[in-house]
C-alpha cells in the first residue's frame, strides 16, 4: 500500500496510460475513479499521488488539501499534477501549488521516461518518510520502557527515604538526609513524566481526563510544587487570585502541569531576591492567568523559540539552563488541547517577562465547600495488606513503611507467589506490581478479582507504565486504582483509608 502510487484523472485516457506506463516500469498503482475512492484509497496507504488539472475543481483539491492538513508530522506526501501546455498559471494550478504542498508539475504531453523517474524519485522520498515514521515509533516505545525501567529504582529509594525519616523522626541528619533524597527523586521522576508526555503528544497517544476541577485547587497544588525552589532562591511568590469559585473542564493533572511548568520556568530565569506573581481573571468566558516574573527577560528573536520541544536558553549566569527544554512546550500543547492558548512576552533582556495562560471557563460561582465523602459508618479499617513486586528491594521497603504505619504486611516477590498467599489468607488491601515474570500484575490480578471471596479486597496497582492503555488494562483486571512509581506514600495511605477507614 506504502509503495503505490493512486491516480485519480476520471476523464479522458490520462488515467489507463499513466497505470500501463507505470506497470511497465514494475510500479505498483491504483486508478480513482472518483474523488470519493480518492479519499478512501489516502486513508489505506499511498507513497505518491498522481493527479490531472481539470480533477481539481472535481474534488480532488479539496480531498487532496484535507489529506495533507491532516498527515503527521514525519509526512509529507509528493504529488504529481499534470497540466495542460502552458497552463501553469490557471487558478486551479496556483490553488495547488499554495494548498498542496509537495507538488510536482508536469506538463501534458509528458514523456515516458519524465512520468517514471518522476514517480521513482517520489516513492525514493515516501521511503524515506516511512523510516522516520519507524524511527519515531521505534524512539517513543525506547522512551515509554525507558520511563518504566527508571521508576522501577525510584520507587524502592523514595519509600526508603519516607521510611528513613519514620525510623530517625527525631534525628536532625536523617531527616535531612531524606529531605535530599525526596528532593532529588521527584525532581527526577518530573523529567521522566516530561520525556513520557513528549512521547505520547509526537505519537497521537494521549488524552485529557477532563472532569470538573476547580481552579484553586489547582493552585494550591502549584504553590506546594513551586514553594520551594523559590524559597531556595530567596523569590518572592505573590498570588492576585479571584474570590470566586472558578471551575474548568479540564484534566485536573494537566493544568497542573501547564501552570507548575511556566511558574517553575520563571523561577529559574530569576535571579536570587527576584519576584514572580501570579494573577488570575475571568474574562469573555476563559480564565485568563498572567504570570511575570523579574528575571533576565528574552530576547525578542527568541520569542517564536522558546515553545519549541527541547528549546535551551541561557541563565543568569549566562550558563545553558539546567533540565530538557521541554517544559514550556508541553505547556503550550495542553493549554492548546483544552481549547485555549499560551504565548510570551517581554520587553528584552533584563526587564523580565510575562506569560499569559487563556482556558475556558465552565462556571463562576460563590465559594463554597465541597461535600467530602465519608467512610461508610462501622466500616473497618484494614489489617492485611499483601505487597507484590519482583523488585525485593521495592517490595522489602514498602513492606517495611506500611508495617510502621500499624498494619500487618506481607511480601510476595511474583504472581504464583501472590495467589498462594491470598489462598492462605485473603488480605484486606494488595498493592501488586504489574511487569513481573511469569505470571504477571495482571494475569495475577484478574484470577484473584474472580474468586468469589475477593470482592471487598482494595486492589492497587503500583507501576512503572503509566500510559492510558496500561490505566485500561489495570481496570479490566479488577484493580480499583492505578499509581504509576515512584508513589508518595502519603497517596497510598489516603487510598486505603479512604476506601476501608481510619488505621488499623
Amino acid at each position: 500500500m506504502e509503495q503505490r502510487i493512486l491516480i485519480h484523472a476520471p476523464t479522458g485516457q490520462d488515467a489507463a496510460l499513466s497505470a500501463k506506463v507505470l506497470a511497465l516500469a514494475a510500479i505498483n498503482s491504483c486508478v480513482c475513479a472518483s474523488a470519493f475512492e480518492l479519499a478512501r484509497e489516502l486513508a489505506r496507504g499511498a507513497g505518491t499521488v498522481l493527479t490531472v488539472e481539470e480533477a481539481l475543481a472535481g474534488g480532488a483539491f479539496d480531498v487532496l488539501a484535507e489529506h495533507v492538513a491532516r498527515q503527521p508530522r514525519w509526512s509529507d506526501l509528493p504529488i504529481i499534477l499534470l497540466t495542460h501546455r502552458g497552463g501553469n498559471d490557471t487558478l486551479p494550478v496556483r490553488q495547488a501549488i499554495a494548498g498542496l504542498g509537495n507538488l510536482t508539475l508536469l506538463e501534458r504531453p509528458v514523456r515516458t521516461l519524465t512520468l517514471v523517474t518522476a514517480a521513482h524519485a517520489m516513492l525514493r522520498a515516501r521511503a524515506k518518510q516511512f523510516q522516520v515514521r519507524e524511527a519515531e515509533r521505534r524512539k517513543d516505545e525506547f522512551l515509554a520502557s525507558l520511563g518504566h525501567e527508571l521508576r522501577n529504582p525510584l520507587a524502592p529509594i523514595k519509600t526508603s527515604a519516607a521510611l528513613l525519616g519514620r525510623l530517625f523522626p527525631d534525628v536532625p541528619q536523617a531527616l535531612r538526609i531524606g529531605a535530599v533524597i525526596e528532593r532529588q527523586v521527584t525532581h527526577l521522576t518530573r523529567l521522566v513524566d516530561d520525556l513520557l508526555d513528549v512521547a505520547r503528544i509526537t505519537s497521537g497517544k494521549i488524552a485529557l481526563q477532563r472532569a470538573p476541577v476547580h481552579f484553586g485547587a489547582v493552585m494550591a497544588h502549584v504553590g506546594e510544587l513551586c514553594q520551594q525552589p523559590a524559597a531556595a532562591k530567596r523569590i518572592v511568590l505573590g498570588y492576585d487570585l479571584p474570590q470566586a469559585d472558578i471551575v474548568l473542564h479540564a484534566d485536573y493533572a494537566r493544568v497542573v502541569q501547564i501552570l507548575a511548568n511556566i511558574v517553575s520556568n520563571a523561577i529559574k530565569f530569576t535571579p536570587p531576591g527576584g519576584r514572580v506573581d501570579v494573577a488570575a481573571t475571568v474574562e469573555d468566558g476563559q480564565l485568563r492567568v498572567s504570570i511575570r516574573d523579574s528575571g533576565i527577560g528574552i530576547e525578542p528573536d527568541a520569542l517564536g523559540r522558546i515553545f519549541s520541544m527541547f528549546e535551551q536558553s541561557a541563565t543568569v549566569s549566562g550558563q545553558m539552563a539546567s533540565g530538557l527544554g521541554i517544559g514550556l512546550s508541553l505547556a503550550r500543547r495542553f493549554a492548546e488541547m483544552h481549547g485555549g492558548s499560551v504565548e510570551a512576552r517581554s520587553d528584552g533582556p533584563g526587564k523580565g517577562s510575562e506569560f499569559l495562560i487563556r482556558l475556558p471557563v465552565v462556571s463562576v460561582t460563590p465559594q463554597a465547600a465541597a461535600a467530602g465523602s465519608e467512610p461508610a459508618a462501622g466500616q473497618a479499617g484494614p489489617t492485611r495488606v499483601l505487597v507484590v513486586d519482583d523488585n525485593r528491594d521495592a517490595a522489602d521497603s514498602l513492606q517495611a513503611l506500611l508495617g510502621m504505619e500499624g498494619f500487618e504486611v506481607a511480601a510476595a516477590y511474583n504472581g504464583a507467589a501472590a495467589l498462594a498467599a491470598v489462598a492462605r489468607e485473603l488480605p484486606d488491601v494488595i498493592v501488586m506490581d504489574l511487569g513481573m515474570p511469569g505470571i504477571d500484575g495482571y494475569a495475577a490480578g484478574r484470577l484473584i478479582r474472580a474468586r468469589p471471596d475477593a470482592g471487598r479486597i482494595l486492589m492497587i496497582a503500583l507501576t512503572g507504565w503509566g500510559q492510558s492503555d496500561a490505566r485500561q488494562r489495570t481496570e479490566e483486571a479488577g484493580f480499583d486504582h492505578h499509581l504509576v512509581k515512584p508513589v508518595d506514600f502519603d497517596d497510598l495511605l489516603a487510598l486505603v483509608r479512604r476506601r476501608l477507614g481510619a488505621r488499623p
